[in-house]
């Protein structure tokens, strides 16, 4: 899994069984950082021409194969294939289009697995949103909690609701705070330290939470798009002191939040992804939500979405809907992902 926040590729090597409902083991995980030239690359690939992005999309396919090879190098594991979700580049459902790169070819090629990537373009040519696709995992591995609140690079949160599991991105997560956090020097703001000590930026906080998006009934999906040209454009609006952004675009995402969940003490939401170790954010939330929240162990936090991609592939593999259509909003719930398989053929690096 490579996500929004351009930290790196999470890598899990994960075991499902089912008797009468499923059951999953993260066996091992690691987290390969991007070096500054790889976060650089991705950050301006949308503005790459068409050929530099084909090439990007090999490049990206390599390099995920290497740290795949690299992390099961020495494991006795039987590795049945690999599950890759590969790097959002456009997002972009209204016009059908959505694009991940990271080359399953070479991936399959550098590793001799196969591999089962590009899952949202068939819930898009279906209607889609083509996101988020977490909240099948959600219903059949988390079905003990009432919210599932992923704070990656976008939040997105899921439930069940009358008979039926929805979702939706909720807005700019580890995004804008990250940016910031740059502006001072710093790869993340730690703890939201900085934020803490900063004050409301009041009219910021209006503009943002102004922002179409957010009055939009779901199904509904964001992608870096949104973030460069609205939340960025407002953000940048602001002449006031970093600390008073960051703790603005904290308030703001736990108000965002809040506006999703129904406030009840006894419901439970499991908090994951990296804006979970953000302990001010998470206070901010708790705050304005008034639910429960239920912090994970540090394996499940890291790597939610791996596992779930992971799981995504399993239910591809057979031939299982691995994409609800009620969170989407695509024509028929469907089964997304192309498999690359090599057969027999043995890895052509090693």
């Amino acid at each position: 899994m490579s996500g929004t926040s351009l930290d790196g590729l999470d890598v899990a090597l994960c075991h499902f069984s089912k008797q009468e409902k499923w059951q999953f083991e993260i066996i091992a995980a690691k987290t390969f950082d991007y070096l500054p030239q790889w976060k650089q690359k991705l950050k301006s690939v949308m503005d790459g021409t068409a050929l530099e992005i084909s090439l990007l999309h090999i490049e990206l396919g390599k390099l995920h194969g290497e740290y795949v090879k690299e992390f099961l190098k020495n494991r006795k594991e039987v590795v049945d294939f690999i599950s890759s979700h590969g790097h959002t580049v456009f997002h972009q459902p209204e016009k059908g289009l959505t694009l991940q790169i990271g080359s399953a070819a070479h991936i399959t090629a550098i590793t001799g697995f196969p591999v089962v990537a590009d899952f949202r373009a068939l819930d898009v040519a279906l209607g889609g949103q083509g996101a988020p696709l977490v909240p099948i995992g959600d219903q059949l591995l988390f079905a003990e909690y009432d919210y599932c609140l992923n704070l990656g690079g976008i939040a997105n949160i899921s439930f069940h609701q009358n008979g039926k599991r929805l979702a939706m991105d909720i807005c700019p997560c580890n995004m804008p705070l990250n940016v910031l956090a740059s502006e001072l020097g710093l790869e993340y703001d730690q703890n939201g330290n900085v934020a803490r000590g900063g004050n409301i930026d009041s009219l910021l906080l209006t503009k943002l939470n102004a922002l179409n998006f957010y009055h939009k009934a779901p199904p509904k999906s964001l992608g870096k798009e949104f973030f460069d040209a609205d939340f960025c454009h407002i953000l940048n609006t602001s002449i006031n002191q970093t600390n008073n952004k960051l703790r603005t675009c904290v308030e703001h995402i736990a108000q965002q939040i809040a506006a999703v969940v129904e406030h009840h003490p006894q419901r439970k939401m499991l908090v994951t992804g990296g804006g979970a170790f953000n302990t001010y954010l998470i206070e901010k939330i708790r705050e304005l939500a008034a639910i429960e929240l239920v912090i994970p162990d540090i394996q499940i936090i890291q790597y939610k979405e791996a596992l779930i991609f992971a799981f995504l592939g399993v239910l591809r593999w057979r031939g299982e809907a691995n994409c609800l259509s009620s969170v989407t909003g695509a024509m028929r719930d469907n089964c997304g992902g192309i498999v690359c398989n090599p057969l027999l053929v043995q890895s052509l690096y090693k």
